[in-house]
């Protein structure tokens, strides 16, 4: 039994004429007889019951026309996404990025992509204390944005931007622009921040500031979720240091003050993919006007 012998079928139980039927696939009359006798064969059954001027199911044919021909669309249905897979435009892409995106570029990107490729399914990780290196390698993740570049023979990085980092205070802290030369005295305040012991670039970042200024912050909450913090910073309950993007978040109760002091952004993917979907994910990443952020 083949899927072809299927469709002969289908298309005669729904023709009830074998001529007919065989003009609509394109073979003759004979050899749709033979087919489908072929078919009754195989399965022990009579599909059809024939006379000279009629053709109509029987009972066993009615019951497989119905559940062959939900068969046949899933498998016709598996078949065009297998091709929109193989030529880059479905399938499913795994993309890693830190929180600070998440208000900014990342939204955009993903609007683009959806554009682009309407029938991507993407699942996003927002990682921590993560080694994306590893992550891409041993393909944990496909797509990987970082603040920290990669060096790696089998890893492509793109820098989309440089940012600088920023203090988020309450809108009434007496820090502002002005004051902001006078960073040591903020040695007394309490701060929200990530974990200065992690090992990501953030924190590394963060660890060499307070060695520059000359003072060990007072950390009162530790979090890894820029959300989280700056949602505690507008509640009066500390400040913090985080990328200036996280100003597209638009807390209430929330002021940025720029320091001197950058941060870049990366995208990463595995050099020579052969994955077309990911590929023109990556293109869409190249579209991207980052000249706002």
């Amino acid at each position: 039994m083949t899927t072809q012998q299927i469709k002969y079928f289908l298309v005669l139980a729904e023709e009830l004429h074998f001529w007919n039927t065989a003009e609509k696939v394109f073979i003759s009359q004979s050899s749709l007889t033979r087919q489908i006798q072929a078919l009754e064969d195989e399965l022990g059954l009579s599909l059809f019951e024939r006379n000279k001027r009629n053709v109509k199911l029987t009972d066993a044919g009615k019951f497989l026309q119905q559940h062959w021909s939900k068969t046949m669309n899933e498998l016709d249905h598996i078949y065009q996404q297998a091709k929109k897979i193989n030529q880059g435009d479905a399938g499913v892409v795994s993309i890693s990025y830190p929180g600070s995106i998440t208000f900014s570029l990342l939204p955009n990107f993903l609007d683009l992509i959806k554009t682009n490729l309407p029938d991507l399914k993407l699942e996003l990780a927002e990682l921590t204390d993560e080694n994306h290196e590893k992550l891409l390698l041993n393909y944990k993740t496909d797509i990987a944005f970082s603040r920290d570049s990669i060096s790696h023979i089998n890893i492509q990085s793109l820098k989309l931007f440089t940012e600088p980092i920023c203090i988020a205070v309450p809108n009434d802290h007496w820090l502002n622009a002005d004051t902001v030369n006078n960073i040591d005295k903020l040695q007394h305040e309490n701060f929200i921040l990530s974990g200065l012991h992690q090992t990501t670039y953030f924190s590394s970042l963060l660890r060499n500031l307070f060695n520059q200024y000359g003072f060990e912050p007072k950390i009162s909450i530790e979090s890894d979720f820029g959300g989280m913090i700056l949602n505690l910073v507008s509640k009066g309950l500390g400040i913090s240091i985080l990328p200036h993007s996280f100003k597209y978040s638009k807390f209430n109760n929330v002021r940025f003050i720029d320091l001197d002091q950058q941060i870049d952004l990366y995208i990463h993917w595995r050099k020579n993919e052969v994955n077309k979907t990911i590929t023109k994910v990556i293109d869409c990443a190249k579209q991207l006007d980052t000249s706002v952020y």
